[in-house]
């Protein structure tokens, strides 16, 4: 095969695929390395781009690493977000087996996005933050338009600090099954399910 195979192979991505490709990169180093010991090159280098292209999609190390952030926020967001007019409960099993799936399969970028909150960049750990805040609005706008928990609780202060509580403990429980996966992702679904349903019931 002609030698700048690869060369022609990477002008045909599109813009789109390009930016995947690096926030994909991103997350694999930000995952296994704390943010200083991230180099911007280290990205262009694997990815085999220039640093000039990769600069041009992301001006800064700060910039590149909040989009990784906030593609993994999203991610996250969209597989837990809530299904109108199904109870708690019933969606809680569901979601918890699909956001693990995705935990197993994006494994790279959600250590990596639990990294930004140690980031030293304080623009880094505000998207971290908003995020997360996301996360707890979703939860709780759940909550409240459920017919067995929203009527006793609403929004109330100490149901907002159960569900941040609950955050905390099922990224750490993620992020230690990732770590050493000895339960089963099963066994690690009932586990978080049971931790909420203690929490708000």
């Amino acid at each position: 095969m002609p030698a700048n195979e690869g060369e022609r192979a990477r002008r045909r991505l599109s813009t789109e695929e390009r930016r995947e490709q690096l926030l994909s990169v991103g997350a694999g180093l930000f995952s296994e390395s704390p943010y200083d010991d991230v180099w911007i090159e280290q990205v262009a280098e694997i990815a085999g781009v220039s640093r000039g292209l990769l600069y041009h999609y992301f001006p800064t190390k700060r910039d590149f690493f909040a989009a990784v952030v906030e593609r993994e926020s999203e991610r996250m967001l969209r597989m837990t977000a809530a299904v109108p007019g199904r109870p708690v409960r019933e969606q809680l099993t569901t979601g918890l087996d699909a956001y693990l799936g995705y935990v197993q399969a994006h494994a790279h970028g959600f250590r990596a996005f639990h990294r930004a909150d140690a980031a030293g960049d304080q623009a880094v750990r505000r998207v971290y933050q908003r995020a997360l805040a996301a996360q707890e609005q979703q939860i709780l706008a759940a909550l409240a338009a459920d017919p067995e928990f929203g009527p006793a609780f609403g929004c109330a202060p100490q149901v907002r600090l159960a569900v941040r509580g609950w955050l905390a403990f099922t990224t750490a429980v993620c992020l230690e099954w990732l770590r050493d996966a000895e339960l089963s992702r099963e066994q690690v679904r009932d586990l978080c399910a049971r931790a909420l349903l203690g929490v708000i019931g």
